[in-house]
This record gives C-alpha cells, sequence and structure tokens, in this order.
C-alpha cells in the first residue's frame, strides 16, 4: 500500500514537472522573446541588452584592428584629400557656428540623404564639431521655413554646394535620419541653445512627418500640393509628399528600426502611431521582397508591389535605392528582435549573392534575379554584409569578410559607396548603436 502510494505520488510529480516545463516553453524567458511561427526563442534585442554584436570579431579579426579600421575610414571619408577621398566638405561659418556638406560627387550636388547619414555617423563617432557643422548647413541652405511653402517643416533634399535648391521637395529617408541622429546627439552629448537643442528640433521634426497640413505653393518645379510625410492609413512613409505621388513608397525609406525608438522617446501623443508603422514596415518587407531572391524594388505601391514610376521605370528593378532595404530590416532585428521574418530575408538575400558569385556579382537585378549589369559595387556589398545582422546561416561571416576586404572608395563614386560602407563598418563593428536620453527606456 505504501508503495503503491509512492508510485502515484512519483507520477504526480512528473506529470506536474511536464506541465510546467511545457507551460515554461511556451512563454519567453527573461531576456528572451518568442519567435513568431515556430515557437523558436531568441536572445533579446540590443535596444533591451545594449550589446550589440561586432561580427568583424566574429569573423576573426581582432578587435584593435577593427576599430583602427574605422576611424581610419572615418579619416579618409571626412578629413582625406579633398580632390579624391573626402566627401565632407568645410564651408566657413555663420553667426551659428561652422558650417560643412556632404557632397555627392558623382552627381555634384548636396542631398538631405547624405546630410543625415553625415550626421549619423559623426554622433556614433562621437564627433560633434563635424554633426554640428553638417546640421547647421542643412538648416541654413535646405530647410524650409516659410509656411506657405509646399515643403515647409522638411528638407530639399538636393541642392548645390552654394546652397541652392536643385529639386526643393524633400526625399523622406533624410527627414528620418535627420530625427534620429539628432535624437542621439540630445542623448551623447546634452542639449544647446538655438539650432543646437537637438531634441527640440528632433520632436519639432518629427511632429511635422506626421501631422503637417496640405500646402500647396510656388516651388522651382512649379506650383505643388504637398502632405505630409507618413500615410495615416497604411502606417507606412511616403515615397514623397507631393500629392501626385504620394500614394507610394520605397523599401529604402522604412526605417521600423527608428519607428521603435520614436514610440518611447517622442512626442508621447503620437508614440502609438511609431509602433503601429514599425510593425506595418515589417509586414511590408515580407511583402515587397521576392519569395526566392529576397531583392526588393526601388519604388513600390503600399500593398508591397513593385512600382515603374512613369519618369523612371526601371525603379520597379532591384537598383541603387533598393540595396539599402537589407541594412534597415537587418538594424530592425538586430535592436529590437521583433519579427523573425528578417532572418529568413537576410537568409534569403545572401543565398541568392552567393549563388550569383560573391566576388563577381552585379549590382542591378530585376526581381526575380534577372542580372542588369552595374558590377560590383562597394555600396551593395557594404549592405549586403549588413544583412548578416539577421542572418543566421555560416555563409553571412563570407559576406562580413567581402566587406572587409574592401578599400574605402575613392574617386568619383566615393559618396554613395563610402557612406554606405562606413555606415556597414559602425554596424557590423557594434559600433552603431542607441544613445537613449535620459529618462529613457527601451
Amino acid at each position: 500500500m505504501l508503495q503503491t502510494s509512492h508510485r502515484v505520488l512519483r507520477a504526480c510529480v512528473l506529470l506536474l514537472s511536464a506541465f510546467l516545463l511545457s507551460s515554461c516553453a511556451g512563454h519567453p524567458q527573461p531576456g528572451e522573446s518568442q519567435a513568431a511561427g515556430d515557437g523558436a526563442t531568441t536572445r533579446a534585442g540590443a535596444a533591451h541588452t545594449g550589446e550589440y554584436p561586432n561580427l568583424f570579431v566574429e569573423a576573426g579579426y581582432p578587435r584593435d584592428v577593427v576599430d583602427a579600421r574605422i576611424e581610419a575610414a572615418f579619416a579618409q571619408l571626412f578629413h582625406g584629400d579633398p580632390d579624391s577621398e573626402a566627401v565632407y566638405y568645410e564651408a566657413g561659418g555663420n553667426e551659428h557656428g561652422p558650417l560643412a556638406y556632404i557632397h555627392d560627387v558623382n552627381s555634384d550636388d548636396v542631398r538631405s540623404e547624405g546630410m543625415s547619414y553625415g550626421m549619423m555617423i559623426a554622433v556614433q563617432m562621437d564627433r560633434k564639431r563635424e554633426f554640428d557643422a553638417i546640421w547647421n548647413w542643412a538648416l541654413t541652405h535646405m530647410y524650409h521655413d516659410d509656411p506657405g511653402h509646399p515643403a515647409y517643416g522638411y528638407f530639399a533634399w538636393s541642392v548645390r554646394t552654394d546652397g541652392t535648391a536643385i529639386d526643393e521637395m524633400p526625399a523622406p529617408d533624410g527627414e528620418e535620419y535627420f530625427i534620429t541622429a539628432l535624437y542621439f546627439a540630445s542623448a551623447r552629448w546634452g542639449d544647446g541653445e538655438g539650432r543646437y537643442d537637438y531634441r527640440a528640433h528632433a520632436d519639432r521634426l518629427l511632429h511635422h512627418v506626421l501631422h503637417r497640413e496640405p500646402v500647396t505653393g510656388p516651388t522651382n518645379r512649379g506650383t505643388m500640393t504637398a502632405v505630409n510625410l507618413f500615410d495615416r492609413d497604411t502606417r507606412m512613409v511616403r515615397f514623397t509628399p507631393d500629392v501626385e505621388n504620394a500614394g507610394h513608397t520605397d523599401a529604402s525609406y522604412h526605417l521600423p528600426a527608428f519607428y521603435e525608438l520614436w514610440a518611447r522617446v517622442g512626442p508621447e501623443a503620437d508614440r502609438a502611431f511609431w509602433r503601429e508603422a514599425a510593425a506595418a514596415s515589417r509586414d511590408y518587407f515580407a511583402r515587397a521582397a521576392h519569395p526566392r531572391t529576397g531583392l526588393t524594388p526601388d519604388y513600390g505601391n503600399f500593398d508591397g508591389t513593385p512600382w515603374a514610376a512613369p519618369w523612371r521605370p526601371e525603379a520597379a528593378d532591384f537598383r541603387y535605392d533598393a540595396w539599402r532595404t537589407a541594412m534597415n530590416w537587418s538594424m530592425d532585428w538586430s535592436w529590437w528582435r521583433a519579427d523573425p521574418r528578417q532572418v529568413e530575408l537576410s537568409n534569403r538575400l545572401q543565398a541568392f549573392f552567393l549563388d550569383q558569385g560573391l566576388d563577381d556579382h552585379q549590382s542591378l537585378y530585376s526581381l526575380d534575379g534577372q542580372p542588369l549589369g552595374g558590377g560590383r559595387t562597394t555600396a551593395l556589398v557594404a549592405m549586403n554584409a549588413t544583412a548578416s545582422l539577421a542572418a543566421d546561416h555560416p555563409r553571412r561571416l563570407d559576406f562580413v569578410r567581402a566587406l572587409w576586404d574592401l578599400p574605402v572608395p575613392t574617386g568619383q563614386y566615393r559618396y554613395y559607396d563610402g557612406m554606405l560602407q562606413m555606415m556597414a563598418l559602425l554596424h557590423l563593428s557594434g559600433r552603431y548603436r542607441i544613445w537613449w536620453p535620459p529618462g529613457t527606456a527601451p
């Protein structure tokens, strides 16, 4: 009788243990997040842990060598030979301080994209002087403060090096990087006065991005009407606020990693929207990426289909803008670990390019993988390497090494190649990180 009771008790304990184990298996433990679909768990993202992976070290390069490589790349692009190496140019000063711009040497213009990249690189490198000089130039020569202008509250996306506008309308990725770089500057260096009150400017820009009312007025391209930079119905970034083309998007403008940050540090009234925008962009990546190649188009519709713009029908292909899309979903995975589909996207994309030839693939493709030329470019090699932040196949380190083997670009194409390479070096070394404003938390 006693032995029977012990057997019954032991069976009950085993059943209870099995129940508890199965219950725990269904819920993330501290420091883990539940992966959708397959029940797998992954470590929490760097936004929560503060641990940013150094894939160069993982690939076998000494940490001090990696750090030296990054410092040298910054020195060349920002302070190298102005005729063949640098893209950062100082341009005197004004009553607010030094002025400097990032020059697209090939196109001979200054772009909001490059200026905001320059600020992001500077804040990650702890280079306040360069950051402030770029920001001062952008506000002086690119920002629209006239409420009657269709681009009021935004930055002209392309101007000449003397500040003369080429196209007064904005490209929304510039605003997105400006905003996030300003929040990081506020957190890293503290806020100053006037145009160096970083957080106040970030809050104001972020308010305009979402709430700007329609404005009709003259531009250097004729009379135009422009709206806000995010479509409220789809929660997605627009290709442009110009109403004629505002119903479209660009995969490389989708930055859910930034939206999650804005949902924590931006104006409180809009935080729920930014959480929803992050989720919408993650879904968009999954829809827009080709199911076999992982390639995304330059321009797209909000439903994820490609958009062949009337003035640029080739935008339905994988081209220069689209190279950056993998960086966007991979940064999001590295920081937030919110969507395991991003792991599969990176694996798919890298498998395609490995099949094309890691050392001799083209840079332009149809979405189904037909090569369209362009040759192997530093910018695309850099972006495919950042996909390793999300990839979990061993091949991911081959892409990291492929980037490491490339010198910092010089000559005619050093702007786009160099800026994307510089950001990739920061991402893959763990030096592209969130700087949290005081009093905020993930």
